[in-house]
């Protein structure tokens, strides 16, 4: 990838990154386990699914090429925490996915079609035919999941992310 590109999108996802656990900084373990929403996800629960159905999926599935077969196939289980697992871990392994993802971005040119094509994205109706265009698609997907945990935030304690 041309590395002006490479690094504007890389700069913009990282900012994106830093917002959802900024947006988490300060919450005690109890915090990060309680939905708040009637959707009934955690915050770390959120990160979770950053962690498996973001980065991983996008970054080292997609773009990588890298086999599906690690995807949790009950529904909803990218989503899951278990009770013994500390929260820390949880943030630690996004931390880690980020840093291989973006290992995996810096080999990438951004006019090449992606390593693997999901066969999900034809029942989605999707595609995705370059890996500027998976990207680009994941952060948009971050953004999303960082407004997500800013209106959470603000329901658990009244902290604003951004006061405007």
């Amino acid at each position: 990838m041309p590395s002006a590109e490479r690094d504007l999108l890389v700069a913009h996802l990282d900012a994106q990154r830093r917002h959802v656990l900024g947006a988490l900084d300060g919450l005690d373990d109890d915090q990060l386990r309680a939905p708040v929403l009637p959707s009934g996800w955690s915050p770390i629960g959120l990160v979770r699914h950053l962690t498996l159905a973001d980065e991983r999926y996008w970054c080292r599935s997609i773009i990588g090429g890298e086999p599906l077969d690690w995807f949790p196939d009950e529904p909803g289980a990218d989503w899951r925490v278990r009770a013994d697992e500390p929260s820390s871990a949880v943030l630690d392994a996004y931390r880690c996915e980020i840093a291989r993802s973006n290992e995996v971005i810096a080999s990438a040119d951004p006019d090449d079609p992606p390593g693997r094509r999901d066969p999900l994205w034809d029942e989605w109706g999707i595609d995705f035919p370059t890996v500027r265009s998976v990207v680009l698609h994941l952060l948009v997907e971050t953004a999303t999941h960082a407004g997500h945990l800013d209106a959470v935030r603000e329901l658990i304690d009244g902290r604003l992310w951004l006061e405007v």
